[in-house]
């Protein structure tokens, strides 16, 4: 075999159309840690620089959650059956591709290094699977009974990607494409000729297929999953002409909030507490009050800022706790509506959301309705 080039421009189809028969719903939408399925599988694939275009088989419906995610994706629909979709998707795969790996959605929790190693292995000798060592003895069974115990010492379990030279791959798909008994493309590439590579693969890349599986792989996930907690504070003057704004929700009062935005100092404080759980500063270095640009700059939209830095970090919010600390005027009667703007705003339930107030005893700048305070506790759950 030729000396092959080394590989700068790998193409991956993401195999994501089944129907979840037996999980009662398709498997690669299920949630695991938070996201879906089928985003930790793409997530793998693009911690790799040698990844060039992802292409995705999957129906229209599921597009819109993978687009949160992901802005340069690409889409092809699924066949019926699993090698009519790899057609659809390597029908969409770049010629400058020089290999080409095929993919199953529903293993989430395939390792990039062993994903390198694939793709490395097909460039080299042309075609490559990611395979375990069969564990248990395996027999061959007939009527109910066995007719044959296997020698296992020279059995593997082939797992994806299987990763192929793209001229490779496309020769297979056009002379063997019709094979109805093929379960994976290195079926039709071995009647080519050509010999499939097995590269060693880890146990925990396996495919999520039953509700056992979920558990197995969140029990996985949760390793990689770890909680913090963060502390937030404001500040804020009263003054005649302003308004008395908190969460998002404004409340009728003679006075409100003096500040270079709308003076939303339950925000303010909340969301300070969400970066301080993520060591990622405060909002007055997102927003510093010297900008004149932003001046009566909504909260609402600091928050939002804060939310692309929670998604951009891997985590989720799981809990917010403020108390508003204000002598006027009463807060107890919009503790609801406060909680409900609130699980809008940073986009969780409302059981995941605390708001009270304390008055303070007419003590100080506070007790005499000069000034009001609150102080927040987020706590967020990260996923490497």
């Amino acid at each position: 075999m030729m000396k092959s080039q080394p590989l700068s421009f790998a193409s991956v189809v993401i195999v994501a159309g089944g129907s979840g028969s037996r999980m009662g719903r398709p498997k690669q939408m299920l949630p695991l840690g938070g996201k879906p399925v089928l985003v930790r599988t793409v997530e793998a694939f693009k911690k790799l620089s040698v990844v060039q275009e992802i292409i995705v088989v999957t129906p229209p419906e599921n597009r819109s959650v993978l687009e949160q995610y992901f802005p340069n994706l690409i889409y092809a629909n699924p066949g019926d059956t699993r090698l009519n979709s790899v057609k659809n998707g390597f029908a969409k795969v770049s010629s400058q591709a020089q290999v080409v790996a095929v993919h199953d959605g529903a293993r989430p929790l395939v390792s990039p290094s062993r994903i390198a190693d694939c793709l490395q292995a097909a460039q080299a000798d042309g075609a490559a699977v990611l395979a375990v060592p069969v564990k248990d003895t395996t027999k061959i069974g007939q009527d109910g009974f066995v007719t044959r115990t296997l020698d296992r010492s020279i059995l593997w379990a082939a797992q994806t990607p299987q990763a192929y030279r793209r001229e490779l791959l496309a020769r297979a798909l056009t002379e063997f494409g019709d094979e109805k008994n093929a379960t994976d493309e290195s079926q039709l590439v071995e009647k080519t000729g050509v010999k499939v590579r097995l590269v060693p693969s880890d146990y925990t890349n396996f495919k999520i297929t039953t509700p056992e599986d979920l558990v197995f792989a969140e029990a996985i996930v949760n390793k990689e999953t770890f909680y913090r907690t963060g502390f937030g504070f404001d500040l804020h003057r009263l003054e005649p002409g302003r308004k008395f704004i908190v969460g998002g929700v404004e409340i009728a009062h003679t006075k409100g909030f003096l500040g270079h935005s709308d003076g939303d100092l339950v925000l303010h404080a909340l969301c300070d507490a969400v970066l301080g759980a993520l060591c990622a500063g405060e909002i007055g270095i997102l927003f510093p009050p010297t900008d004149e640009s932003i001046k009566g700059i909504s909260s609402v939209t600091i928050t939002k800022k804060v939310l692309e830095i929670v998604h951009a970090h891997h985590a989720e919010i799981v809990h917010l706790d403020a108390t508003l600390i204000t002598q006027e005027p009463k807060i107890k009667p919009h503790y609801e509506t406060v909680r409900k703007s609130l699980a809008d705003i940073f986009e969780i339930s409302i059981d995941k959301i605390s708001f009270k107030s304390k008055s303070h005893e007419h003590v100080g700048e506070i007790g005499r309705g000069e000034a009001a305070m609150c102080h927040a506790v987020a706590t967020v759950k990260i996923t490497r």
